[in-house]
C-alpha cells in the first residue's frame, strides 16, 4: 500500500463513518459539529490540553485528569446504557484481542506520557498553535500508514487470539441494569474520592495574585496540592 492509497483508504473509512452516524437515526452531521464544537470548548475552558495535566497525570502529580475522566465514564455509562435500552443509541463493540490490546494500551501511555497529550485533546492543541502537538499528529499518521501496510505479514499474528465481541452488561445478563448503575456509580464516587493535585507551571502561576501562589519567587514547575 503505498502512501496515495493509505490516504484513500482513511478517506474512504472516515466518510463511512459519518454515513453510519447518519444513517442509522442517531445523529446527524449537525449534531455531530455541535457536539464536536462544546467537547473542544469544554477540553479548552478546563485546561486539560495542557502538557502539565497528563504529564503531570503519568508522574502521579495531577489528579485533574483523573478525576474527570472517572466522573465522565461513570455518568456515560449509565445514561448509555438507558439511551440503548431505550432505543436512542447502539452499541459498536470491537472485539477482544487481549495481547493487542495489552502492547497497545502500553505504547498508547508511553506516548501520551511523552507528548503530554491525547487523541482528544490534541487537535484542541494543534488549534491553538502548539506546533509540537502538530509533529506528535503527523507521527501518529505515518504510525498508522506503517501498522496498516504491515498489518497481515506483521502485527496480526502479534495480535493474539480473537475472544469475540463481549461488553460487561452482556456478560452481567439480567443484572445488567444493577451492574451498570453499581458501576457508574462506584466511578462517580471514586472520582470525588481522588485528592485534588495539580502541576502548575509559570503561566498558571501568573494567573494568581501574589497572595496565592506557592512560591512567588520560583519560575520552576511547582506541586500545588487541595
Amino acid at each position: 500500500m503505498s502512501i496515495g492509497e493509505y490516504f484513500d483508504f482513511v478517506l474512504t473509512r472516515t466518510e463511512a463513518m459519518y454515513n453510519i452516524v447518519q444513517n442509522e437515526g442517531h445523529g446527524s452531521f449537525a449534531i455531530v459539529f455541535i457536539i464536536g464544537i462544546i467537547f473542544g470548548g469544554i477540553i479548552q475552558y478546563t485546561r486539560v490540553d495542557k502538557f502539565e495535566k497528563i504529564a503531570g497525570f503519568a508522574m502521579l502529580k495531577d489528579t485533574t485528569i483523573p478525576k474527570m475522566l472517572f466522573l465522565a465514564i461513570g455518568i456515560t455509562s449509565i445514561g448509555l446504557f438507558f439511551e440503548i435500552k431505550m432505543g436512542y443509541a447502539a452499541y459498536h463493540i470491537k472485539p477482544m484481542i487481549l495481547s493487542g490490546l495489552i502492547v497497545g494500551g502500553i505504547l498508547f501511555g508511553i506516548s501520551m506520557a511523552i507528548l503530554g497529550k491525547c487523541p482528544g485533546t490534541g487537535p484542541v492543541s494543534i488549534a491553538e498553535g502548539r506546533i509540537d502537538v502538530l509533529v506528535g499528529a503527523i507521527g501518529g499518521i505515518f504510525g498508522g500508514y506503517v501498522f496498516t501496510k504491515y498489518y497481515d505479514t506483521i502485527f496480526k499474528p502479534l495480535m493474539g487470539t480473537n475472544f469475540g465481541k463481549e461488553s460487561l452488561a452482556n456478560v452481567s445478563g439480567a443484572f445488567a441494569p444493577y451492574f451498570v448503575l453499581i458501576f457508574g456509580v462506584a466511578l462517580i464516587v471514586i472520582a470525588i474520592k481522588i485528592p485534588h493535585m495539580e502541576l502548575l507551571d509559570e503561566a498558571d502561576l501568573s494567573l494568581l495574585d501574589a497572595d496565592e501562589r506557592p512560591d512567588a519567587n520560583s519560575s520552576e514547575e511547582i506541586e500545588l496540592i487541595k
